[in-house]
Order: structure tokens, then sequence, then C-alpha cells
């Protein structure tokens, strides 16, 4: 397909990277000469230099043979005008990443229904939804869902008490008939494996694993440490009053957790108490250790850093660990920092550039992809697909196919009924899989259900 991207800040390179290695045609549009100079260095892209919404600038990237139109600048107004060019030029389908512009209510004054745009994503309002799933998870540093909720793919990150620390894959497949979960990926170091039975889960190891919605509390039970305890009130802590941390209140009041929230902004504070019916709302510096000690830091289940800059949310993170809290999640936009933040020890680092590219990518995938997320790190992939009827991959035992290396099926639902895949699984028409791939392998995952 011809893709044609607007923009090359973060979620537009990370676009124009994974879309390239798929095979896709892919132009990228920027005002800055140098930023598409290096991206046509570094990626296998067209790269055309101009005002993303301006006709002339589209019609010299090839606006009226693309297939899809994708509009992720930092500014609003351009994205949204540049994907009703595209409207008037016919691209079949058009996304566009807005910030400030309401458009959830088809009664919005600017609605993407009005707009006759196919996405209109607020990446905001994404990772406020990963880090409540996150929080509720107990130790997981990664969590999404699949096949409406029944299917739950979790990280986990192994120390030297961690029940799993030592395991062989053989012998972790001995205890599925009391836990059904299976191990899909390890990442060590530099370098994620889909493990075999003889691979060991060390510490230090961080480990992706598929599960059933309703095991997961024995689940979570199994791999909670003898440092872990069980509380009955969950008390979490989030820095920063952005739309973000108001978003993420709002989540974890109606999951009944004890919410206190740090803003240092005396009138954003005045707002966010008048909005929020639960959480407390604490008016002072993330760094300000003795105010949080007094309210309790050391008794958090989670803290939760999203103010607008990295360092601050890696600090005081840091800081809140030292101090106490359990469990650390910060919101981290500079690729580079990621792996350092982790490193460091804080939890889960959300990045606001996957959150919005795993969803526009759902967009944009061929063959039967219901919907896709993105692993941090490893530019892995989580693949959810229905079978379709004809497919000729029917009643024959997944020990006979040759399913793609680099790729494992980790679920098989049909209906209400979830299995854990083995070689003798069989699929049938309007079963959905989940599958999970690693970069180089994705193209042949689709290739091989198409």
């Amino acid at each position: 397909m011809k893709v044609l991207i607007v923009g090359a800040g973060q979620v537009g390179y990370f676009l124009c990277d994974r879309l390239s290695r798929e095979g896709h045609e892919v132009t990228l549009i920027d005002h800055s000469e140098e930023t598409i100079e290096r991206a046509q260095n570094r990626l296998n892209v067209l790269g055309v230099t101009g005002n993303g919404a301006s006709a002339e600038t589209l019609e010299q990237a090839g606006i009226k043979d693309t297939d899809i139109f994708i509009a992720v600048t930092d500014f609003d107004e351009v994205n949204i005008l540049a994907c009703l060019l595209a409207r008037e030029y016919q691209v079949p389908t058009r996304v566009a990443r807005t910030r400030s512009i309401e458009y959830k209510d088809q009664r919005a004054v600017l609605s993407k229904e009005k707009l006759g745009i196919d996405l209109l994503i607020n990446p905001e309002d994404a990772v406020a939804e990963e880090m409540v799933q996150i929080a509720c998870s107990s130790g997981a540093f990664d969590v999404a869902a699949f096949a409406e909720g029944q299917v739950q793919f979790l990280g986990y990150r192994i120390d030297q008490e961690s029940p799993l620390c030592d395991l062989t894959l053989m012998e972790l497949g001995e205890l599925r008939g009391i836990y059904r979960f299976v191990v899909v990926a390890i990442h060590r170091g530099e370098e994620t494996i889909i493990p075999r039975g003889e691979d060991s889960i060390q510490a230090g190891d961080r480990i992706y694993l598929f599960a059933h919605q309703n095991d997961l509390p024995a689940i979570q039970y199994m791999l909670q440490t003898k440092k872990e305890e069980k509380r009955r009130h969950r008390r979490a802590f989030i820095l920063g009053g952005s739309s973000i941390g108001r978003q993420i209140a709002q989540g974890l009041e109606g999951l009944q957790f004890e919410v206190k929230l740090i803003e240092k902004d005396e009138a954003r504070c005045q707002k966010l108490a008048e909005s929020l019916t639960k959480t407390v709302v604490l008016h002072t510096e993330g760094s300000d250790i003795q105010t949080l000690q007094d309210e309790g830091i050391g008794n958090a289940d989670v803290f939760i850093a999203v103010t607008d800059k990295d360092e601050t949310n890696i600090l005081t993170c840091l800081l809140a660990r030292q101090n106490g809290a359990r469990r650390t999640l910060a919101l981290v936009s500079k690729p580079e920092l990621i792996g350092l933040a982790s490193e460091l020890g804080i939890d889960a680092c959300i990045s606001p550039r996957l959150a919005a590219a795993s969803i526009i990518l759902k967009f944009v995938r061929r063959g039967e992809i219901i919907s896709v997320a993105t692993i941090e790190g490893s530019n892995s992939e989580v693949l959810e697909l229905e079978i379709k009827e004809g497919s000729g991959i029917l009643n024959t035992a997944l020990s006979d196919l040759h399913f793609p290396r680099g790729a494992i099926i980790g679920a098989i639902v049909r209906g209400q009924q979830y299995e854990i895949p083995t070689g003798d699984s069989r699929l049938q028409a309007g079963d959905r899989v989940v599958i999970f791939a690693l970069p180089g392998s994705l193209n042949k995952v689709e290739r091989f259900f198409e």
C-alpha cells in the first residue's frame, strides 16, 4: 500500500520505520529539510520538504495515488486541515493526531464523523488508559487486552526472589494444571527471544505471558514475592495535574483506589479539586519528600509521574521508590531514556509515541488483524487475528503448519472458550488467535494468515 505521513516527529518517524520495513511504499512530509534528509538516509522512505497542509506539497508527494494518509505533526490544526485536503483527493483512509480538540462525542463541534476522518486519536487518552491498566495489574510493567478482555498480555520483571527465577520453560509447563498461562517471550539485555523448553528464566529478565482474564488473580498471587504484602486498600500517588494526570485519577477513583494528586500550580490544583470527587489534591513539588512522607508515600502501592518533563518523572519515581512506594510508573517521551529508566528500577515507562503509533498501526495492516500492541524496547508486536472461512490452515495440527520463525501463537479464543495452544491444536473458522511476533517476522505472519 502507498502510505503518506505528514510530520517527522517521534510518532511519524516510528511509523515510517515500521511501515517501510513491512514493504509499504512510504512518503514522508515535513517542513524541516534537515529532518527529511536524515529520515531518507536512515529509512526506506521518500521525503518531501514542505507544508503538509498545502495542496501543492501534497500533490508533489503523490496524494492522488495514496491509500493511507496519516497526519501526526505537533499542531492539531495542521493535522485536521491536511486530512480535510486528503478527503478532497479521495484518499480511502485518513488518520489524524490531536491534542486539544474535543472529538469523542459525536455531538462535538469537531467530531471525527463531521470531519470525515477515520481515526482521530489523542495520545493522552491512550496513555492514561494504559497507566490505569498497569496500576491495577499487580507487578506488571506492560498490559494489553485482547478478545474483548478475555486474553491478557502482561510483562513482568524477574528478580532473585521471584518464584519463576531459574525455572526452565519445561518446568513451568508443569504448573499449567494450576495456572493457565504461557510465557511467549523473554527480554534479556538487548535481546528478545521466543523461549523453548530448555530455556530458563533468569534474574533480571523481563518476561511476557498470555493468560485468561479469570486466571489473573491466581497468577498474580503466584508471582508475588515474600516482600509483597496483601493490602486491603490500594493507594496511589500521581505527580502532574495535566489532562493525563486527571484522567488517571478519575480511572483509579472508579477502581476504589485512595488517590493523592500532586500539582505545583495553585490555580490548576483548584480546578482539579473541583473535578475530582475522591482524590486528595496536594499543592506541592514532586521533590518535596517531607510533605510526601507526611502524606503517606511510604504506604503507596503505586507512584505515577506524568509531568511534561521526562527527567522529572524518572527522578521523582526513584525518590518515591527510595521512600517506600511499592511500584513506580513514569511517562517517558524520549526513546533513549526508556531503557535507562528501566535499568534504574522504574517498573513501567509509558511512551505517548508508542501509545499513539500502536493504535494507528491497526488501521494500516493487511489481512484480518483486529488489534495490535507494540512492545517498547524490542519493537515486537502482539497481533490479534480472526481466522476466516476458506483459509488453507483450517483443521490442521499446528505442528504440521510451517508457522513463521520468530513468532508464536499464545492463545486461541473460540467463542467463550480459551486455549493455550499445543502442537495438536487445530484452528477453525471464526477462531481468534493472539500472536507474539518479533520485528523480522511481522510480514511473514500477516502473509501466513492471508
